[in-house]
This record gives C-alpha cells, sequence and structure tokens, in this order.
C-alpha cells in the first residue's frame, strides 16, 4: 500500500469517533442536528465522537442511515464509508504516538471504572457495618 493509498479510516488509524466525526462533516450535519435528528442529547453525540462512550445497535443503525456510510465502516473502517481526504498522510512517528495516547485513555479508562467499582463496594461495606 502506497502513501497515497493509505486508509485514513482504518482501526489502527482513526476510532469510531474519528469515522463519526468526519462522516457527519462530509454529510454537512452539526452535532446539534444530528443530535436531535437521533433523538439523543448532543453531549451524548460528543461522548461518541470523542470515543467516551458508544451508541447502541438501533441508534447505530440510525447513525449509519443518517450518514450515508455502512454500521461496519463506522465501527472498523470498513465497507462503505467516505473517501480518504486529500491531506498527506500523517508521519509514521506520529501515528504511533496517537496510538499510545489511545491505549493510555483506554487504560485510564479502565481504571476508572475499577476505581468505581472498588468505592462502591466500600461504600456497602461501611453501610453494612453502620
Amino acid at each position: 500500500m502506497t502513501e497515497n493509498d493509505q486508509n485514513w479510516y482504518a482501526p489502527e488509524i482513526a476510532t469510531f469517533g474519528d469515522r463519526m466525526t468526519a462522516a457527519r462533516e462530509a454529510a454537512g450535519m452539526t452535532q446539534e442536528s444530528l443530535a436531535k435528528r437521533l433523538g439523543v442529547k448532543k453531549a451524548t453525540l460528543r461522548n461518541w465522537e470523542n470515543d467516551i462512550a458508544e451508541p447502541r445497535a438501533n441508534r447505530l443503525s440510525m447513525l449509519a442511515g443518517l450518514l450515508n456510510v455502512s454500521m461496519m465502516w463506522l465501527i472498523n473502517g470498513e465497507g462503505e464509508g467516505i473517501e480518504n481526504p486529500d491531506a498527506e498522510a500523517p508521519p509514521a512517528e506520529m501515528t504511533e504516538i496517537i496510538l499510545e495516547i489511545r491505549e493510555m485513555k483506554s487504560d485510564l479508562h479502565f481504571k476508572a471504572e475499577q476505581l468505581a467499582r472498588l468505592e462502591k463496594r466500600l461504600r456497602t461495606l461501611v453501610t453494612q457495618t453502620t
């Protein structure tokens, strides 16, 4: 694959949120207008685009239809989607840094969930002993 043939929306380069944002912008929609058409809050849509949360299957299906892309393209960058941008591919070092940042974000998210579970267990124990 040459640099010009690079799939800008492949899983190792772009996240679900990246693909969703690109498709929304290509469709000429704002976050507010898309959220309204999907029947969700703008904050929910923003969380999807920022990879903080993901839509459920029914919303994913609606989202793909509204953005005129396939669900598989949104999920993993394969299938019917939007065209690669005309810009040059990012340098390999930049891609490595982005991947490392995403891995750290994922780790932090996992640790935050783990911390919340421990805190809930602790609260339960405190209420049981009082």
